[in-house]
């Protein structure tokens, strides 16, 4: 299986059958069980079911749009991850999805928690999440950032600039406190994934190069300071990746790294984070490993990498990201309005807009991410036909799903759910064209709560405080 980068053209050509890697289903009515939540069903009736409740039922108590998450789901994919890296250390991406219950989830399942701001951080410790379980990124933390971090004890703040070990030295005599530390380095690795979420490049913004020898004066400064207790080492190459050979590059470096830290110092460090950033499958042209896969191929490589360097191998920590939430989660929406738009060479498009769009999910106008779709209210014996579903904003680029087979007789008040929604959809979602962000609701066995309630036009007004 061959993967297509996840950028595209935002005006691709129609061909009649769509993309190469787009199939015309058999079955119009048929879901890829590989594509949805683990307890996604098509019942009898033609009607789908997530975490045994019925989509209309769902969407009768929350209206559309929606974003319902698999609990299910999302503690076996936890559990997945925490039993292959047993000896390991894993951190949930917060950015990903953060909400209380979520990092209760999470925390439940034996993760760690990985943040990136202020609210982030906050969520985490008000959901209970202990302190030392935290680890906190960003290439501009703030004063007040640091401060909490720092006194409440976070495991390990990961610095990101000489100015941020400045603002933490500070601190840390201002407080009297220690403040636990990772070296974010960059090493040099092409992930093999879009531009916007490949981090581990030169010409980017996170982390202290390994090249140039910054990350060496950043490793040295922090060790020789009384009150920065440097751990280790971070190294993140980027999201939504399929294979393991980046990580075996970045594991040489870093390891090289480590042999260097400890001819200049005399000391070895004891952790290093490899990053993680796993692909999902968003469409059939993915193929992503398993836990099991992913764990057996990185020990490996560390194990290699630790004996080339005559090193002990350090206590490793790991970042699944999306892996783990992404495919928990299904976004609901209904249909508006289907148009036919012909086209030259007598080609033609169906568009099928519903009443959500870039504000609840962006990463398809940000750059081009590759979703599918179903209809899942009914079955349907209509033909399939090639589809474009499209949002209700102000934006030709308004799109949600930019190739799917859908029913021939799709029609306005049907419901469209999109698969693998559970990651960067309702934490990147914004008000654009004052739109108002749509809940978030867990459904397990029958039963479906609130996790964040709808945004309302109040809410959103109540902002406005001009005249």
């Amino acid at each position: 299986m061959t993967h297509m980068h996840v950028a595209g053209v935002t005006h691709a050509d129609v061909w009649g059958a769509g993309p190469q890697w787009l199939e015309r289903p058999t079955d119009p009515n048929a879901l890829d069980t590989q594509l949805w939540s683990s307890t996604t069903r098509r019942e009898p009736s033609g009607e789908v079911t997530i975490g045994g409740i019925g989509v209309t039922g769902i969407v009768e108590q929350t209206q559309t749009p929606v974003y319902v998450m698999d609990e299910v789901d999302f503690r076996a994919r936890a559990a997945a991850f925490r039993q292959a890296f047993a000896d390991w250390d894993v951190y949930y991406a917060g950015k990903a999805l953060l909400t209380r219950s979520v990092a209760r989830w999470a925390m439940e399942e034996g993760l760690r928690l990985d943040v990136c701001s202020l609210g982030e951080l906050v969520t985490a410790l008000r959901a209970g999440v202990p302190a030392a379980d935290i680890g906190l990124h960003g290439n501009n933390k703030s004063v007040e950032e640091l401060r909490l971090a720092i006194e409440q004890g976070v495991g390990r703040i990961v610095v990101d600039s000489l100015d941020e070990v400045a603002r933490i030295e500070r601190l840390t005599e201002e407080l009297d406190l220690t403040a636990h530390v990772l070296v974010r380095v960059t090493v040099g690795v092409e992930a093999h994934t879009h531009e916007y979420i490949a981090t581990a490049h030169e010409d980017q913004k996170f982390g202290f190069s390994i090249a140039n020898g910054a990350a060496m004066v950043a490793m040295v400064r922090c060790h020789y300071n009384p009150r920065i207790d440097l751990r280790g080492i971070h190294s993140h190459i980027g999201s939504q990746i399929f294979a393991t050979q980046g990580f075996e590059v970045a594991a040489r470096r870093t390891m090289k790294l480590l042999g260097q830290f400890v001819s200049a110092t005399g000391s070895q460090l004891p952790e290093l984070d490899l990053g993680g950033g796993f692909g999902i499958r968003y469409t059939s042209q993915d193929s992503p490993a398993t836990p099991d896969q992913l764990a057996s191929d990185l020990r490996e490589i560390v194990e290699h990498e630790s004996r080339a360097f005559g090193l002990t191998a350090p206590r490793m920590s790991i970042e699944p990201g999306r892996a783990i939430v992404g495919p928990a989660g299904t976004a609901l929406y209904t249909v508006g309005t289907v148009k036919t738009v012909e086209l030259d060479g007598g080609q033609s498009r169906v568009y099928v807009s519903v009443d959500g769009g870039m504000s609840d999910n962006i990463r398809t106008a940000l750059y081009a991410a590759e979703y599918s779709a179903a209809l899942v209210n009914r079955a349907s014996t209509a033909q399939p036909v090639l589809c474009r579903v499209v949002g209700k904003h102000c934006e030709a680029g308004d799109i949600v799903v930019r190739d799917v087979f859908l029913p021939g007789d799709i029609t306005p008040g049907d419901l469209i759910g999109v698969p693998a929604n559970g990651a960067y959809s309702r934490s990147m979602a914004s008000n654009y064209n004052h739109a108002t962000k749509p809940p978030v609701v867990a459904v397990r066995d029958g039963h479906l709560v609130t996790m964040l309630r709808r945004e309302t036009l109040d809410d959103l007004l109540g902002l406005d405080v001009g005249a």
